[in-house]
């Protein structure tokens, strides 16, 4: 079975030593993505835009592995603060509202400060 590595081109990426997504087989497995702004390389302030902009990655990474949006069976989101429920939930909606994959929620710490929300994808392409 062939493994296929996907980076976005992130710097983080080679420093840390990860790839953005891995696909192996039927399934791609997105690595945690936050809101980073790689264009501008800067972290939006809002929440909702931080949510954007890690599913732009995400969808991004799908692509390249020969995925769709639609094809997410399994999503985690690490939030900062509940807080921020509110505002990112319509973001989540916009994306997922019809597709609906299985997903967990969690309040925690992320890496560096400025980081509200931390989004990872499981998907699993329909044969």
């Amino acid at each position: 079975m062939s493994r296929k590595l996907i980076s976005s081109g992130s710097p983080f990426e080679a420093k840390i030593g990860y790839s953005r997504a891995v696909v192996q087989g039927n399934w791609c497995f997105v690595a945690g993505t936050t809101g980073y702004d790689y264009a501008a390389m800067a972290m939006p302030q809002s929440a909702a835009e931080q949510t954007r902009n890690a599913l732009g990655t995400i969808e991004k990474a799908l692509i390249e592995g020969g995925f769709t949006m639609s094809d997410v069976v399994r999503a985690r989101y690490y939030l900062t603060s509940t807080e921020i429920y509110d505002e990112i939930v319509p973001v989540l909606g916009s994306v997922f509202g019809e597709i609906r994959p299985a997903a967990t929620m969690v309040v925690c710490g992320l890496t560096m400060p400025e980081m509200k929300i931390e989004i990872e994808v499981d998907a699993l392409k329909s044969e």
